[in-house]
């Protein structure tokens, strides 16, 4: 059984899915971009504004699933340009506790949602 979990603190999907679906005591979120749920404007012009606004939109999420960044056990950072990674890492970073951080991999691709320069999912557990 799956339960769909929706904020309209985070941006509304741009396509056929879910901000997160809730199987079991797992919750998968989808990748969010740098965009503003209020404004329903992209942040842009500098990475680590744009990955602020990415976790702003993850911790939303996390929110409205009643968790936070401790439940996450795995995260996915898909960049544009490999060489913001240490500026991605350290807005990213700041939202974790070091020995508890979940699991991680950051993918470099030619293009994301929209032509944005971060996108970030994550999977976390629910107690």
């Amino acid at each position: 059984m799956k339960k769909i979990i929706s904020t309209p603190n985070a941006p509304a999907p741009i396509g056929p899915y879910n901000q997160a679906v809730l199987s079991g005591n797992t919750l998968y979120i989808s990748g969010q971009i740098p965009m503003n749920p209020a404004t329903g404007k992209l942040v842009s012009g500098d990475i680590k504004a744009e990955t602020k606004q990415s976790m702003e939109n993850l911790k939303a999420i996390l929110q409205a699933a009643n968790t936070d960044f401790e439940a996450v056990v795995k995260s996915t950072i898909f960049v544009k340009d490999m060489h913001q990674f240490a500026q991605i890492n350290e807005i990213y970073g700041s939202y974790f506790d070091e020995a508890t951080a979940p699991a991680r991999e950051t993918v470099e691709v030619a293009n994301l949602p929209l032509f944005v320069n971060v996108e970030i999912s994550m999977i976390a557990l629910i107690s």
